[in-house]
């Protein structure tokens, strides 16, 4: 009887769900770059552009955002987003999903963030940007979330998951829990203001010390901005940020040895073999 030789000892490195081809890279640095201008164009336009004083610019990005992460996804699945990838991205997605009503009207606290943090760990970040985003996305269906902030939701939230996959990963045992915490935290606070900066510029009722003025100079709307942040959204983004990070301590351990596990075994990068059954 042939016996398989031992492995060798030590912690075992997965293969990712989807490897990052040139094609892929681009298309992320291109949605990238589009979602940094969907972003931050009210920070760069001149106030006789018509653009700083348009309402019709969320609903031109909203359309313009989810077309790209399309062409995105496409471009990782030809890069070899299997059967067996797509189910495990599935079911995270809709883990994912489940986890955001639990807590996203109470104070900022979202739980899906730590599990989309450590998918992204394991599965690299092809997956976690396409993860990311569709999880977003089937959670704003499922919660009724859907209007013009949705893609840019589903942008960070990708972001977020994506960075998560490009730390290093020498970090094992005791120390990777860590960093992911403090990713987490860090990345809970990032997607906080982002999203604050997509929103600050559309809302006029706020008090003229706080709010967005088109053409005043960057360092202006820039302290605007830090101040408006301070004073609405501060208390969502640091309980975001706790909860992340001690969900990362506490369950991390457990779910990346679970979704390593699931790697393993699903074997994405296994070439499928055929033989035939009277020869076997």
């Amino acid at each position: 009887m042939a016996h398989r030789p031992p492995g060798p000892r030590g912690p075992v490195m997965t293969a990712r769900a989807i490897r990052l081809g040139p094609r892929s890279v681009a298309a992320l640095a291109l949605v990238t770059l589009i979602g940094v201008a969907a972003f931050g164009w009210p920070l760069l336009a001149g106030p006789s552009s018509g653009l700083a004083h348009s309402q019709d610019a969320p609903w031109l990005f909203a359309a313009l955002l989810p077309l790209l992460l399309a062409v995105v996804v496409a471009t990782i699945a030809d890069t070899g987003l299997g059967a067996k990838a797509v189910a495990m991205l599935g079911v995270l997605a809709a883990a994912g999903a489940a986890l955001r009503p639990l807590g996203a009207g109470t104070a900022g606290i979202e739980p899906m963030f730590f599990l989309m943090i450590l998918a992204g760990r394991v599965l690299g970040p092809g997956f976690g940007f396409v993860l990311g985003s569709l999880s977003m996305f089937a959670s704003a269906l499922l919660t009724g979330g859907v209007g013009p902030w949705m893609p840019f939701q589903m942008l960070a939230m990708g972001w977020a998951s994506m960075g998560a996959g490009l730390l290093p990963r020498r970090a094992r045992g005791r120390a990777e829990p860590a960093l992911l915490a403090a990713y987490g935290a860090l990345a809970s606070l990032c997607y906080g203001t982002v999203m604050n900066l997509q929103g600050w510029p559309y809302i006029g009722s706020l008090a003229s010390s706080i709010s967005f003025v088109p053409g005043d100079p960057l360092t202006d709307n820039l302290t605007r901005f830090a101040a408006y942040c301070l004073a609405t959204s501060l208390g969502w983004d640091i309980p975001r940020a706790l909860v992340t990070s001690v969900a990362t301590l506490l369950l991390g351990p457990a779910v990346l040895k679970a979704l390593r596990r699931a790697t393993r075994r699903a074997a994405f990068e296994a070439p499928a073999r055929f033989e035939d059954a009277d020869a076997a």
